[in-house]
């Protein structure tokens, strides 16, 4: 265990960089003034240790001990692949190498008017009013220590912008990739995506590396989903096994708004996932599903919140995880319903397939309900694969290891099947197969 100097002197280095950004910083004093805000509470705070219910089974020690110096832009001209990440059919693309705009991969492709995308930089020069009424307002700097430190210390993101009545058919893709030289760095994206009343929109976030390097990604994304509007999210976590990822996803969703939600880890020696969406609106509808797949010492926690604030609303979740080796895994899902949030219609479901004897899981599903006429209802499952599956595919020419994977990957597909735009789905399904075996293919029998 660190000591407590060794903590405060990796908190220290953060100030050091917040105070260094405020020397060179001639930006809004709105923003200098959110900045400052969000630090105060990070030093107040700290970060998170175990004896906090929410941080009980995830040890941040290490982060808490390391010092992580800021990303600086990657050489524009620097090899670097993006298109193995990249989609076919994307509406636009926004790529940040380091946690920095990239015009050289980016791509605007052909927007329909109405939608702006743009680095969350460049929107604070060109529309700052638009920018300073939504930012920070949702995701809770008051009381989480990393959306607090992103707060006060991103230097980019993406921002975009969708206006009432504009449907876009095909995603945006935001893109945060590292570069060969990023050991020892962090980066905090920010991201703000505003979809107004009565729009549709599909947005992907990706995370990825091109070395297996050490590096630290704290990562916060602000959705303001508009009355009658409908957004998917597909957020896709692919870190080098030796990164450190927090990620928070905040949605604020106005009336008969739908926010589909679709969270995927793989990479990342540790890696923590918040997702929040507050039903804010009457009619309001939320679903998020989601896969962790680990092995090795891995460990990923997965912490949702689904906030019931008005009448007749409705809400599911499905998560799944797949652990091998010796990794670990958390997932609390909280449902909270308030006093005047009647008729909430509310199911949450988290499976475990545990592949070997040592990997581990520890669920908590959550219930706070304060209205009387609900239907609420959730249940966790941890198990191995099944006996009387593998047998009977044995039974029919199927090898054991070749049985093992087929099953495994159907449990993942329940939630991959559910992403909607077919190149992700497709790719995810590749990534899924390559990474419980390199050796066997489809078609083989072994």
């Amino acid at each position: 265990m660190p000591e407590a100097g060794e903590k405060r002197k990796a908190e220290e280095s953060y100030f050091a960089d917040f105070a260094a950004m405020e020397r060179a910083s001639n930006g809004a004093s709105w923003l200098r003034a959110l900045r400052k805000q969000g630090m105060e509470r990070f030093v107040e705070m700290g970060f998170p240790t175990t004896r906090q219910e929410a941080w009980r089974f995830t040890n941040t020690a290490v982060l808490a001990q390391t010092i992580f110096r800021p990303a600086l832009p990657a050489d524009d001209s620097s090899a670097i692949d993006g298109n193995a990440w990249f989609f076919r059919g994307e509406a636009a693309r926004l790529v940040l190498v380091n946690g920095h705009f990239s015009a050289r991969l980016s791509s605007p492709a052909s927007l329909p008017r109405g939608v702006r995308v743009m680095s969350l930089r460049h929107a604070v020069e060109s529309h700052g009013a638009l920018v300073e009424e939504r930012l920070g307002r949702f995701a809770d700097s008051a009381h989480e220590a990393f959306v607090a430190l992103n707060t006060a210390l991103f230097t980019d993101g993406a921002f975009i912008e969708i206006a009432d009545g504009v449907t876009l058919e095909t995603p945006m893709h935001l893109v945060y990739l590292r570069s060969d030289d990023a050991e020892g760095t962090v980066t905090h994206p920010r991201n703000l995506v505003v979809v107004g009343r009565g729009a549709q929109a599909l947005v992907i976030e990706s995370y990825r590396s091109s070395a297996e390097e050490k590096y630290f990604t704290n990562a916060v994304t602000e959705f303001v989903v508009g009355e009658n509007s409908s957004v998917e999210h597909v957020r896709l976590q692919q870190e080098s096994g030796q990164a450190f990822h927090v990620g928070n996803v905040v949605a604020h969703q106005g009336r008969a708004s739908r926010f589909l939600s679709h969270s995927v880890s793989l990479g990342a020696q540790l890696a923590r996932h918040d997702i929040r969406s507050v039903l804010a609106g009457e009619g309001a509808e939320c679903t998020l599903n989601g896969l962790y797949q680990v092995g090795g010492r891995q460990h990923v926690d997965h912490h949702t919140t689904l906030d019931h604030a008005m009448p007749h609303c409705g809400s599911r979740e499905y998560y799944r995880g797949v652990l091998d080796g010796k990794s670990s895994a958390v997932f609390n899902g909280a449902i909270v319903v308030r006093k005047d949030a009647q008729k909430t219609d509310a199911i949450q479901s988290n499976k475990n397939l545990l592949l070997s004897e040592e990997a581990t899981i520890n669920t908590k599903p959550e219930l706070q309900i304060l209205a009387d006429d609900v239907r609420c209802t959730h249940g966790a499952t941890v198990g191995q694969l099944d006996p009387e599956a593998i047998f009977y595919l044995r039974a029919r020419g199927i090898g054991l290891e070749a049985a093992r994977h087929l099953l495994t990957r159907a449990f993942a597909n329940d939630v991959i099947s559910r992403i909607h735009f077919a190149p992700a789905r497709e790719r995810l399904e590749a990534t899924l197969l390559s990474r419980l075996s390199a050796e066997w293919k489809p078609g083989e029998v072994l």
